[in-house]
């Protein structure tokens, strides 16, 4: 069977009820996913212990599963914000789809991380939700983004900059999602020199954005790949404020 986690340093599992229980007013409630069907990210496990060390400072209470079951509308009841860190294949039935559907609908936020994007890729409301399927890659490697809006509270860490260059695993997406969400960052594709092949290229290429849809706020970012990008002050600093946007503190 499947566990709820909570986890610091070392992990530890004990149920979700628990979690509820110790609550506490004004905190933000935050469940992260992250199952896989098929490839897993080695760094699922640094995300989770990035987001646990954010918790306490940040007045959060998180609760972390592998366990699609769990989606149940008396279950998502309880959050705030649901982050899907690096979930793969598929996970939910018609119930739990529309459990997801229903918490999203009433106002609630999402944060999808890395491959959020290649996730449920036959659910249609998810596409939607998340803003973009992934398709494919190039070699991952040492390249830019382009910051396009630096207003938003999940771009500040980038200190104001236009670029911002790292190593990472540079996404591509079945279709540009560009006329549907609001992009803050694209990759510069021209930073990119390691490739076997053209079938990455986007040309106009987003890789982090956002939408708001009557009163539900999603994010998306497309790092998340590698351990380091959870040890990066630049990318936690991102990814803790997409949290606080979801949850409609900033």
């Amino acid at each position: 069977m499947k566990k709820i986690l909570v986890i610091s340093l070392t992990f530890f599992a004990f149920s979700a009820l628990t979690v509820a229980q110790n609550i506490k007013s004004g905190t933000k409630n935050i469940l992260v996913f992250s199952e896989t069907s098929r490839n897993r990210h080695e760094s699922i496990s640094s995300g989770l212990k990035m987001i646990f060390d954010l918790s306490s400072n940040e007045n959060w209470v998180v609760t972390a599963t592998e366990d699609a079951s769990l989606f149940t509308p008396e279950f998502l009841g309880r959050f705030d914000v649901v982050v899907f860190l690096n979930p793969t294949g598929s996970a939910f039935n018609e119930g739990q789809k529309k459990a997801f559907e229903q918490f999203m609908e009433k106002g609630k936020g999402f944060v999808g991380i890395h491959s959020a994007a290649d996730f449920e890729h036959e659910w249609p409301w998810y596409g939607k939700l998340v803003g973009g399927y992934f398709k494919t890659h190039p070699a991952s490697q040492e390249a830019t983004i382009k910051i396009e809006d630096a207003s938003h509270p999940a771009m500040k860490p980038f200190e104001g900059g236009k670029t911002y260059s790292r190593f990472d695993e540079w996404y591509t997406f079945k279709e540009n999602p560009r006329k549907n969400v609001h992009v803050l960052a694209a990759l510069d594709e021209t930073s990119i020199k390691k490739t076997d092949n053209d079938n990455w290229k986007m040309g106009d290429h987003p890789f982090i954005w956002w939408q708001e849809n009557k009163g539900s706020r999603s994010f998306y970012t497309g790092f998340g790949h590698t351990h380091e990008d959870f040890q990066d002050k630049v990318i936690v600093e991102h990814i803790r404020q997409a949290i606080n946007w979801a949850a409609k503190r900033l």
